[in-house]
């Protein structure tokens, strides 16, 4: 069944994606799934006690650290079943009909790569479990999941509004057609503007490809409107987002363009941490 992913983090955003999740939901009639993956723990490192203790007090203290990971992977497993109950609580309590939960261990962006055939959309937070109380850092785990899942993923600040406008950074590029159709039919966006950017140089050929879009999206039964602005590609965009009031970014992920290179490395992490919208990435 295909269905939406809400990342679930031991953090208060989370309460942000529940939002986004169930809004998500609502647009598309799809039931959402609680997924909260803890991370394996780490074996601690072994040193060379035997020099400095006896024999008997070396595997008693091995087995006391023994004893406190386990008590820690116990505490960890309630806690994640904790936050689920509660994440599945928010989204009934907003109107989400079909609720799951799933509690994994491993690494985020692998769980969801082996989800990937029944994930229509996933959502997760920009600020990590270490990174929540900066709003200039970003989860660490958010690049790698970038990079490795194939589905959309919406990446949401710390704080709800609900979407009313889209923008799509466009490049003429397949991942940008796929997000211009995709805008075009997605109830995801209906009933939204939609406006279609382009950074890049002002000729014929750059606003033919921004008119096709337009006419596409108008089809779909939407108010479009196009730019094509020159400048610094996460500067402009920003700068295009604030003077219209748009709630909702999309983009692909990765490629050549000059928009796309940006999804890359640094670049990557330095757009989203300036984002205070919801950001919607498309592979």
């Amino acid at each position: 069944m295909s269905q939406i992913i809400s990342c679930i983090d031991d953090v208060s955003c989370h309460q942000a994606v529940c939002e986004y999740s169930a809004w998500a939901a609502r647009q598309l009639s799809a039931p959402v799934m609680a997924l909260h993956v803890l991370d394996d723990m780490p074996q601690p490192q072994q040193s060379e006690l035997s020099g400095n203790i006896g024999l008997g007090s070396r595997e008693q203290l091995l087995q006391q650290l023994a004893d406190l990971d386990a008590a820690r992977s116990k505490i960890a497993l309630q806690h994640g079943h904790v936050l689920l109950d509660q994440a599945a609580d928010k989204l009934r309590s907003l109107g989400v009909a079909e609720v799951s939960q799933k509690l994994r261990h491993g690494e985020l962006a692998e769980t969801l790569l082996a989800m990937e055939n029944d994930v229509r959309l996933a959502v997760l937070g920009l600020h990590g479990e270490h990174s929540a109380n900066a709003l200039t850092q970003v989860g660490g785990q958010l690049e790698t999941v970038i990079r490795t899942v194939h589905r959309p993923l919406l990446l949401t600040p710390a704080d709800y509004q609900e979407p009313r406008s889209a923008m799509l950074a466009f490049d003429n590029s397949a991942t940008a057609i796929k997000g211009v159709e995709l805008l075009a039919k997605s109830p995801l966006f209906q009933g939204m503007p939609v406006h279609v950017v382009m950074v890049d140089a002002d000729t014929a050929a750059n606003w033919e490809r921004l008119k096709w879009a337009q006419s596409l999206l108008e089809a779909g039964g939407h108010e479009a409107h196009i730019a094509l602005r020159a400048g610094a590609v996460e500067q402009t965009l920003h700068a295009y987002q604030a003077e219209h009031n748009i709630d909702l970014m999309v983009m692909g992920a990765f490629g050549h363009s000059r928009i796309r290179q940006f999804l890359v490395g640094s670049t990557t992490m330095s757009m989203l941490k300036s984002s205070r919208t919801p950001t919607l990435v498309l592979r």
